[in-house]
């Protein structure tokens, strides 16, 4: 019930916004958000299309509990062919424009063609019309969201937006809601400037029904109070947001640092959570400013954070002087431990940048990694950096490097490119800490195998969030496995991959399972929806997600030799910490997870196995 059962289809290049019925039949097999999105991709896309071209499609996706009463309820998502990987995209993000998408009454906006110049598109609940942006075109998605709300005079609508980054073709460049939240990953932001799309404002007042309220209530009480109890969910993360696993990843030996030259980094007590929470000298104030919440979410895990005025990257700017979107782990990581850079405050700064001009701090910290890897190895020099020196540790040059990238200038044109392509122009293709093409988050896989098999199997490229594996090897829920072990992990990985594609597909968060099982998560969407949906049914149903997304893969050209890991990680071994003189043991654990998925040894989904899902 929870589903509007409409689909606002936009052709950009004839500038029309019609609406249709979403198909119901695809719906019971698919959910919603991921999992529905996905299967009008399969069907309406040619999978070997040019990302940037006009045939390309962008569909942005909610699911039947976004904007319920449900925990977390604010989740949506961007789907699209991925220019980074060539492989499906689809890119998770909170706050609260999702929910007002959903509110507004409708359930997916499928964006087809090009148009010929900037426009943005305007919706009040059924009311949807292309408008031009020629003036916020250049503009920085806080600019944007600032001049959509001027234009509206409301200052109640939900944005989201590209930056210049998203205009000048940086390959993971990102969608930005509500000026901090982001569809961060794979490019989604790219493919969207590519059409000439610059943002979407929303206002919806049709509010949200579910199928049995009384029912739903009880399970979604059920549901928050779990959540409430929990360590992770009541404790760790709303005190600490993401930032309280810096240290404890450390201590595991599994902190990808100087490009993943080392498992270890000296200054991660310095760029953590705790560090955000000290009083600082100069001000007399915390880096960090208070938690935050996005729609319906009882966890509070995101970080508001204000940058020391005296600091060299906002003195004499008030403009970042602000109250804004601060570090997560992912930011903290990417930008700091994987370049060796232990200012917290520059590493805030940059992470301001990245939501303003609309870019994956964790592809473009890893590509400023790689990059001071190439400029280390004499690959690269000061004539190919603008004399700029990118070395390790150096905070200078990472914030000005940051800042090219997100403005398409000097050496940030490279960056801007991915790891992937920098290194193979460079000619040392083995330092993109990459796979297909994207880059990897903040766990070593020599310290935490699991992490190793997730990488390399994901559909959408390098990712953590497609199976969290770190919840079971380091953190010990639901329960404890040893990360130093491939044994088990095949199992592991595939479940994970399973649930979190059902998650995705419902319209809330992740990070419920630190605390939430599907026997908590299925009575919410069996009292929302008609039919059967058990936990047996939902979890078949992630596999099928899962099942589509590969086909669509390898029916883009990629195959088994791409679910595989950077040489670092299979030949060099970790040199400190519990994983020291470990290496990631891929070759163990994908025969056995193949098997597992019911695919030939050469990575296809069975012919058994695509009759038994109905794909």
């Amino acid at each position: 019930m929870a589903l509007t059962n409409k689909v606002l289809r936009v052709n950009l290049s004839n500038g029309t916004c019609e609406s249709e019925a979403t198909n119901a039949e695809w719906a019971k097999k698919y959910l919603g958000q991921r999992g529905l999105a996905t299967k009008y991709m399969v069907e309406e896309v040619d999978p070997k299309v040019d990302a940037l071209s006009a045939d390309n499609k962008l569909i942005f996706a909610t699911g039947p509990l976004t904007g319920t009463a449900a925990p977390t309820s604010g989740r949506w998502s961007v789907i699209t062919k991925s220019p980074l990987t060539g492989a499906i995209a689809c890119s998770n993000s909170g706050g609260f424009f999702g929910a007002e998408m959903k509110n507004a009454g409708w359930d997916m906006i499928i964006f087809e063609g090009k148009s010929d110049g900037p426009v943005y598109l305007d919706i009040t609940n059924d009311q949807a019309e292309l408008k031009d942006a020629s003036n916020m075109w250049g503009k920085t998605v806080w600019e944007t969201e600032d001049m959509l709300r001027e234009i509206r005079g409301d200052n109640d609508i939900r944005c989201a937006s590209i930056g210049p980054a998203g205009e000048s073709g940086v390959l993971f460049a990102a969608v930005v809601n509500d000026k901090d939240r982001a569809a961060g990953r794979s490019g989604v932001g790219t493919v969207m400037g590519s059409k000439n799309l610059k943002a979407i404002a929303v206002r919806g007042t049709v509010g949200t029904q579910v199928g049995d309220a009384m029912k739903f209530m009880q399970a979604a009480g059920a549901a928050k109070q779990i959540l409430a109890d929990n360590a992770v969910t009541g404790e760790g993360l709303p005190t600490y947001g993401t930032q309280v696993l810096m240290n404890v990843i450390n201590e595991t030996g599994a902190l990808p640092t100087r490009n993943a030259n080392d498992v270890q980094f000296e200054g991660a007590s310095k760029i953590g959570g705790e560090a955000m929470h000290e009083i600082r000298e100069s001000d007399g104030q915390a880096n960090l400013v208070s938690n935050n919440a996005c729609f319906g979410c009882p966890i509070s895990c995101a970080r508001i954070s204000k940058i020391d005025p005296e600091h060299f990257t906002v003195k004499g700017r008030p403009e970042y002087q602000i109250n804004s979107g601060g570090l997560e782990y992912e930011s903290a990581w990417s930008l700091g431990a994987a370049t060796g850079v232990d200012d917290l405050e520059a590493l805030t700064y940059c992470n301001f940048i990245c939501n303003e001009l609309g870019m994956d701090p964790i592809s473009l910290g890893s590509t400023i990694a790689a990059a001071m890897d190439l400029y280390k190895e004499g690959a690269i020099t000061d004539e190919d950096t603008g004399g700029m020196k990118l070395e390790f540790g150096n905070t200078k040059a990472l914030v000005a490097i940051v800042e090219a990238t997100g403005r398409g200038e000097g050496f940030g044109v490279e960056i801007g490119q991915g790891s992937r392509r920098m290194c193979e122009k460079y000619g040392r293709p083995e330092l993109s800490m990459t796979v297909k093409s994207q880059e990897f988050p903040a766990y070593d896989p020599r310290g935490i195998q699991g992490m190793g098999l997730t990488y390399a199997t994901s559909n959408r490229g390098a990712c953590h969030l497609r199976s969290y594996t770190v919840a079971s090897e380091v953190l010990g829920i639901s329960e404890k496995t040893d990360p130093l072990t491939p044994d088990g992990k095949a199992g592991l990985v595939k479940a994970f991959q399973d649930a979190t594609a059902v998650v995705d597909s419902s319209g809330t968060c992740i990070f419920t399972t630190f605390a939430l099982t599907m026997d908590d998560i299925a009575p919410m969407i069996d009292a929302d929806l008609e039919g059967d949906w058990s936990s047996e049914t939902l979890m078949e149903l992630g596999e099928r997600v899962w099942n589509l997304e590969r086909k669509f893969n390898m029916d883009a050209g990629l195959t088994a030799a791409d679910d595989t890991l950077p040489q670092r990680l299979l030949k060099e071994a970790a040199k400190t910490g519990p994983a020291k003189g470990k290496v990631n043991e891929l070759d163990k654990m994908l025969p056995e997870y193949y098997e597992l998925r019911g695919w030939t040894a050469d990575g296809v989904p069975s012919n058994e196995t695509l009759d038994r899902l109905k794909l």
